[in-house]
């Protein structure tokens, strides 16, 4: 009996064992890798190409093949793929399909028209009637035409570009036809920490991350809007940043992982950020600081959600004041293209993200870069901490000094060496400890201004050329078109022949003698000059 009783409990232990375990309220499983006779405590991430992505306690990515794992695992991974998959079920969106035209108002309006018509039509000359027949016309083709928006909009990375032009110092972006992708440290130029309230600090501090490279931040230039917008809710997105802001730092879904919002539970610091379980700083809410605080232009975007559109302040993109949101907290623009707003209360920013987005079996957006974390320790709230100050040091670290109790002499501060070596101090009233970790090597954000703008400058043209009467000028864009502040014409000995005070799309050349010519076009940023030959 008690052989069979050790038995059962075994086998009871095996099977709890290798399904989930609770990690610092993440949820992780006990992966068995069969060929390897290895095992590997983490969370499922995606299954692509034959490939089991798991995302580790300490943030590590392992690759695994899908054979290799034990039979119950596949089953694992089967059913969760499955379920990512309907889950991301979007019924498919044509590039100029519409909003329905069976919108309540305008088949009110149809009808009104048409009441009108046949109303004029007892009453009226049936001679005359003829000319009211294009009114009729006229009349049914506006109402159509002003019910309608399209599904998908092309996003100009000059655009873009402009928002993020503003932190080049610390924030450097490229692209390409499709994507937008943006390389940041995820550090921004303001205080971090002070403000948590006395029961939100999980003694994390912000540690540089190499957002750069490969494992940038991507937003898509060519965003659709989705058939059923997903809600930035408790129960979706709880993992990882739903948008950008434009000084480089994510911005994660406001709920915790409890449900509740991160902000009125006091975890948040002054300008709407902390530090996750990664060390990592990031926001929960609008990033309106950059506009009070003179960083950001109050006309241009604040943030680009991951969907690809972008969040704006309290003003529209023309200057007037932001006008009604709708349940996804924002609206369309002027030009047609579906914008988001900040606001001071919840959602905040993002109440349903409306471009088409793909959300894993982790709840999180993908894709988007990973953070690696640098201490392993499994760190909970601090109550009674209250956080004074964190500061830079002069060795790629922090200072973030904090009271316990009214009590002051505490400090969590650390230090990094180039290679990666990291050395944090503990500092108590009574002490200080140290403790050494391994992490990444120190990164720098590529610049990536020249490659950018050499982009935009193979786009701008000047034709005829040669020329003889009149020279056109193309720049690409109506942004850049915006942009210029002058188009000067100089001879081969450097003197200007003509000047312009702004863009022109042609320039009257007949006055000029026959010869050759640098044609320089000035924008705020940046100059590019084009050989000209006239004739």
């Amino acid at each position: 009996m008690k052989k069979i009783t050790l038995l059962l409990f075994c086998l009871i232990c095996n099977f709890v064992f290798s399904h989930t375990i609770n990690y610092d309220n993440i949820v992780l499983r006990h992966w068995s890798i069969e060929k390897e006779h290895q095992f590997i405590d983490g969370s499922f991430m995606m299954y692509k190409n034959g490939t089991v992505f798991i995302e580790e306690a300490n943030n590590k990515i392992s690759k695994v093949a899908f054979s290799d794992l034990s039979n119950e695992d596949q089953k694992f991974v089967t059913s969760k793929n499955s379920w990512v998959k309907n889950l991301n079920t979007i019924a498919p969106e044509k590039k100029e399909s519409t909003q329905s035209i069976f919108d309540y108002k305008f088949c009110l309006i149809l009808f009104s028209l048409i009441a009108f018509g046949y109303y004029i039509y007892t009453i009226s000359d049936r001679k005359k009637l003829k000319f009211l027949y294009p009114v009729l016309f006229l009349g049914i083709l506006t109402s159509l035409y002003s019910f309608t928006k399209k599904a998908m909009s092309t996003t100009d990375p000059a655009f873009l570009t402009s928002a993020f032009a503003q932190f080049a110092s610390t924030v450097s972006t490229t692209y390409d036809a499709n994507f937008f992708y943006v390389n940041s440290t995820g550090i921004p130029n303001h205080t971090m920490m002070v403000g948590i309230s006395n029961r939100g600090w999980q003694q994390q501090v912000p540690t540089s991350k190499c957002y750069i490279n490969s494992n940038h931040w991507t937003i898509p230039l060519n965003p659709v809007i989705a058939t059923t917008p997903v809600p930035v809710s408790s129960t979706h997105f709880l993992k990882g940043a739903i948008a950008m802001a434009v000084n480089g730092v994510p911005i994660f879904n406001y709920h915790t992982n409890t449900g509740v919002d991160s902000f009125l539970d006091g975890q948040l610091d002054n300008y709407g950020g902390h530090c996750g379980r990664g060390d990592d700083y990031h926001y929960h809410t609008a990033p309106l600081h950059l506009i009070t605080l003179g960083q950001a232009s109050a006309t241009l975007p604040i943030a680009f959600g991951l969907d690809g559109y972008a969040v704006y302040g309290n003003l529209e993109p023309n200057g007037t004041a932001m006008t009604t949101l709708d349940a996804n907290h924002g609206h369309y623009g002027t030009n047609g293209v579906y914008h988001y707003h900040g606001t001071a209360a919840a959602p905040y920013m993002i109440g349903n993200m409306v471009g088409v987005v793909t959300e894993d079996a982790n709840l999180q957006i993908i894709p988007q870069p990973q953070g690696t974390a640098i201490r392993t320790e499994n760190w909970t709230p601090l109550a009674g901490a209250f956080i004074t100050s964190c500061v830079a040091n002069a060795n790629n670290g922090f200072n973030t000094a904090y009271t316990l109790n009214g009590i002051s002499g505490y400090a969590t501060n650390y230090t990094a060496t180039v290679a990666g070596l990291y050395t944090f101090q503990y500092v108590t009233p009574t002490g200080t400890t140290s403790t050494n970790y391994n992490g990444p090597a120190q990164c720098t954000v590529p610049n990536l201004a020249a490659a950018n703008f050499n982009s935009i400058e193979k786009n701008i043209t000047i034709f005829p050329n040669p020329a003889t009467d009149i020279l056109q000028i193309n720049v690409g864009n109506a942004f850049l078109e915006s942009d210029v502040q002058t188009i000067s014409i100089y001879d081969l000995k450097g003197s200007l022949v003509s000047k312009t005070p702004r863009f022109t799309p042609s320039l009257n050349i007949k006055n000029i003698s026959k010869g050759t010519y640098f044609v320089k076009i000035q924008f705020s940023n940046s100059t590019v000059t084009k050989k000209l030959l006239v004739k």
